[in-house]
């Protein structure tokens, strides 16, 4: 495992590179609203999406994945079978996998089955802090996100005004963004999906994952500069995505 260094910025851009060079592919189980934006998000950062949710082929996309997301955003029982089936060809595979348990906090029922998922093996789970609450019966402060972390030994990626990502021994702060992203759909759907591209090029989950939020942090602002709203933000946000690079990266970055 890469030890984390005080120079965050530039093993981001180290992490992008090498997901533009080996352009792996995430298979994204996500939620009916998220799945364009997710795509064209994972293509734009250089990745390579599939997203079938079919039972009968699942299996096989999974098989040849680099990475694996899933999202709880749609709680259909086709989505449930198909995340039971991926997360256990991930497992065995040890395919490094995402656990993004959207509105978990609206959905009892959907809170049971993030918590029993979460068990399987999530290399990172991405939320926010309403979410972390749900999901850990626990405040969503920096020593319960914390302790949460290290005792599952997993990485939580809490994203928030500053955005939080420990695995219990190490912690990232990261504070780049802009409020036009809480205005376009699926912006956190397409973030998880970015952490798991990121994961598939880094065995460091608490890398990888920042390398994720500071990405699409940094990308947010670029297309902030350019955009006139949220309708042409969504779109700016894919071209500050792929134009993305070191020299952005360095100068815009707020990191702790």
């Amino acid at each position: 495992m890469r030890a984390l260094r005080s120079d965050l910025p530039d093993m981001v851009a180290d992490v992008l590179a090498r997901v533009r060079e080996k352009r792996p592919r995430v298979h994204s189980i996500t939620n009916a609203v998220a799945q364009v934006f997710t795509a064209n998000v994972l293509l734009a950062f250089g990745a390579i999406p599939s997203m079938t949710i079919s039972v009968d082929e699942i299996g096989s996309f999974v098989e040849r994945a680099d990475a694996l997301l899933v999202n709880l955003g749609t709680f259909d029982a086709e989505r449930r079978a198909a995340t039971d089936i991926a997360i256990k060809q991930a497992v065995g595979k040890s395919t490094p996998w995402v656990l993004d348990p959207v509105l978990i906090d609206r959905s009892p029922p959907r809170a049971d089955y993030a918590r029993a998922i979460a068990k399987r093996g999530p290399a990172v789970v991405r939320l926010n802090a309403a979410e972390f609450e749900a999901l850990a019966r626990l405040p969503s402060d920096d020593g319960s996100v914390i302790r949460y972390a290290g005792e599952r030994e997993l990485t939580v990626a809490l994203t928030g005004a500053a955005d939080l990502v420990t695995d219990g021994q190490h912690q990232r702060r990261i504070g780049n963004g802009h409020e036009w992203m809480t205005l376009v759909t699926a912006m956190g759907c397409a973030e998880s999906a970015m952490v798991a591209a990121c994961l598939a090029v880094e065995k460091n989950s608490v890398l990888a994952a920042s390398s994720a939020l500071l990405a699409l942090g940094v990308a947010g602002e670029l297309a902030a500069e350019r955009a006139r709203g949220p309708g042409t933000f969504a779109a700016e946000i894919l071209d500050a995505l792929h134009g993305l690079d070191k020299a952005a990266l360095v100068s815009r970055a707020r990191v702790s």
